[in-house]
């Protein structure tokens, strides 16, 4: 369905959108990794595990999803028969379209019966090529449940699946991927920003690569790391993760500072440039226009379900 990109300049988007997700039934995700004036409309703010939970128990007749793609596909799965919305179906991820179909199949092929542990950050064909689904807030929980007799293959990120052998002892082969976002922090801009803020505590997202992470105090989900500021007493924290979960922790714990750590080209500014797709205006087209829409074959979604219930009941 074509989508008109026609808005009357008079609109008050925000009322506009208000009205409109009234008026359909809608829920409406989003990510901590969106504009800050996008998470302000939201009727559930999360991570990936927190979302993924949220879409399988509402029930709203639409949901309109502000993140990814691979998290509108993940809302489809588990609600087949509802009207599942992306503001923009541009907005993928580098984890993701690393990992290919046809050559994840390949992959896999190398190992006999392998148990295959897919991080959400994945394409449904993927997901369906799994047994287990994981996210950064239970991938400890999810690899420790792991059959012992037999070999584990974690994709699509595998600073995340270092982290988890780390973690648990666990062996498991890694499928080469990475995080456009989250591996490019700066090692020497992070210690720069230790030096000048001894004071500050260092949160991490375990996608990090491992010369950054070395440098940590607390390694966490993009939850855990909220959670943190508001349990910590300290009053300054370097955040090494997408800068969208700052508009959070401010709200979560006003008066104190969070500082943003720059990426190898000296920016301070590690936004996800997928994240950023969807916007103000897309979002109330979306609505308007009920597209563009996310659409699986019944085939896929159902094999696709199967290792993400098992998360949701695991976890």
């Amino acid at each position: 369905m074509s989508q008109s990109t026609s808005i009357d300049p008079t609109l008050d988007l925000r009322a506009e959108i208000l009205r409109l997700k009234r008026e359909l039934n809608a829920i409406l995700l989003c990510h901590y990794y969106q504009d800050s004036e996008i998470q302000d409309l939201a009727d559930d703010l999360g991570d990936s595990l927190a979302l993924a939970r949220r879409a399988a128990a509402t029930d709203a007749d639409v949901i309109v999803f502000c993140g990814v793609h691979f998290m509108a596909e993940t809302a489809k799965i588990l609600n087949p028969d509802k009207l599942v919305l992306l503001p923009d179906l541009k907005a993928g991820c580098s984890l993701a379209d690393r990992c290919p179909e046809s050559d994840f199949r390949a992959f896999l092929e190398r190992y006999d019966n392998p148990f295959v542990i897919s991080y959400v950050n994945s394409s449904a064909a993927v997901k369906a090529m799994s047994d287990l689904i994981c996210t950064s807030g239970n991938v400890l929980k999810m690899v420790e449940r792991a059959p012992k007799d037999r070999t584990i293959v974690f994709a699509p990120d595998r600073n995340l699946g270092r982290f988890a052998i780390q973690k648990t002892g666990r062996d498991m082969v890694l499928w080469p991927g990475g995080c456009e976002v989250h591996e490019v922090f700066s090692e020497k801009a992070l210690v720069q920003l230790k030096h000048r803020h001894p004071e500050a505590l260092v949160l991490a997202h375990p996608e990090c690569a491992d010369n950054v992470l070395r440098h940590a105090d607390f390694i966490g989900s993009t939850k855990d790391m909220l959670d943190a500021v508001t349990r910590e007493t300290r009053a300054s924290f370097i955040v090494v993760t997408e800068p969208g979960v700052i508009h959070e922790m401010q709200k979560r714990a006003p008066g104190k500072q969070f500082i943003p750590v720059p990426n190898e080209a000296g920016c301070a500014c590690n936004t996800c440039p997928h994240m950023r797709l969807n916007t103000l205006e897309k979002l109330y087209l979306c609505l308007r226009d009920r597209a563009p829409s996310i659409e699986l074959s019944p085939e896929l979604a159902q094999r696709a379900l199967r290792p993400l219930q098992r998360m949701l009941d695991w976890s």
